[in-house]
């Protein structure tokens, strides 16, 4: 089906040439060309006076929408041409690329990011951590979109890395945090242009590598890396007193390793078997650590008990795991506030991505990164 545009009669050449760029210049904007093969044998080969009155467009869709009224607003000087711009926008199915696919191929363009996120790609550089993706109450398109354009910008630094430019190692991680399965799910079958995308299930995390960085193991989940394979000198213990603290254990070692820093994992050693955290002391101890995550919900007592028996700081998070009067962890965090041992800081409760961005600083301190 074919929907025919009439602006006025054309009188003189120059005219025509006046509004060409600005059809190109629209077309150019919502990212949908029009073919000039198209143009060329519907328009130019036919008479002058009805080069522009006579022009066609192929639609899968009717359209209420008068192109003509909107050329004609801006060549009279009523409508300005971002005005124009904004109403051509708004109603992208009147333009369709030269192979009439239409804009259903639209719907997973990436290129409206600035209509819901302004990312801040320079907060490694200025604070030490990267940002990340709070994925709770975000649409898969969204999270996407996010991922997708933090890929970018690494690809971005790589190149200046090349070019002898350098940059925080930890600005390569790309995380989204609270990502469950049924969501995951959703974001995977997005697709994206800058890097590729892997899925940790226990920690609720989405973490991208960018494309630049594909075949390089400075940071993943994998057991069997070496220490000069981290960009960063020592190591944070995680330690958790339950099997059920793992999920918040999980989001503060991944963000850390992602980050590109070493991580050794000590889990369900909690005060209901004190030997067990006391068979750990050697590993606790051990001259490489620089700083220890504790993880516990119920009384929240492992980290007064760990910060009693390590020089390095402690870092508590209190977790939602208890009985009725453990009010969803508020008793562990009181706990953990209330800790006679000293060195003790405290992030929110189930707030694994914060404690590992506190841990990550006190890391870099440590070791004179």
């Amino acid at each position: 089906q074919q929907y025919v545009v009439k602006p006025p009669s054309i009188r003189k050449q120059q005219h025509l040439l006046t509004m060409t760029p600005l059809i190109e210049i629209v077309s150019k904007h919502i990212s949908l060309k029009i073919s000039k093969n198209l143009y060329n044998q519907q328009v130019l080969n036919l008479p002058l006076k009805n080069q522009l009155r006579s022009f066609s467009v192929k639609s899968n869709k009717k359209t209420t929408v008068s192109i003509s009224s909107i050329l004609q607003s801006v060549k009279n000087g009523t409508l300005s041409p971002k005005n124009a711009e904004k109403e051509l926008t708004n109603n992208k199915d009147l333009f369709f690329d030269g192979d009439a696919k239409g804009v259903e191929n639209k719907k997973n363009d990436l290129n409206d990011l600035e209509s819901f996120a302004n990312l801040d790609h320079d907060r490694a550089k200025r604070t030490g951590f990267p940002e990340a993706i709070f994925a709770s109450g975000k649409t898969p398109h969204q999270i996407a979109s996010i991922l997708d354009d933090m890929a970018g910008n690494v690809n971005d630094f790589v190149q200046k890395q090349v070019d002898g430019e350098n940059f925080e190692t930890s600005s390569t991680a790309i995380l989204a945090t609270r990502v469950d399965q049924d969501l995951y799910e959703k974001v995977s079958k997005i697709p994206l242009r800058n890097g590729t995308m892997k899925y940790h299930a226990m920690a609720k995390i989405i973490s991208m590598k960018a494309s630049s960085l594909e075949g390089n193991n400075t940071s993943s989940n994998d057991q069997n890396q070496t220490k000069d394979q981290y960009g960063y000198k020592g190591k944070v213990v995680v330690a958790c007193a339950g099997t059920t603290d793992l999920p918040v254990a999980e989001e503060a070692a991944i963000t850390l390793e992602e980050a590109g820093c070493e991580v050794d994992r000590i889990y369900d050693v909690g005060v209901a078997g004190l030997h067990r955290i006391i068979r750990a002391l050697p590993r606790l101890r051990s001259p490489d650590i620089n700083c220890v995550i504790v993880c516990a919900g119920m009384d929240g007592a492992l980290p007064s008990v760990v910060a009693g028996l390590v020089s390095v700081p402690v870092v508590a998070a209190p977790t939602s795991i208890g009985y009725g009067a453990s009010f969803g962890g508020v008793s562990a965090m009181l706990t953990m506030l209330n800790s006679c041992a000293p060195g003790v800081a405290v992030v929110n409760i189930d707030n694994g991505f914060g404690a590992a961005a506190l841990a990550f600083k006190c890391m870099k301190l440590k070791s004179g990164n």
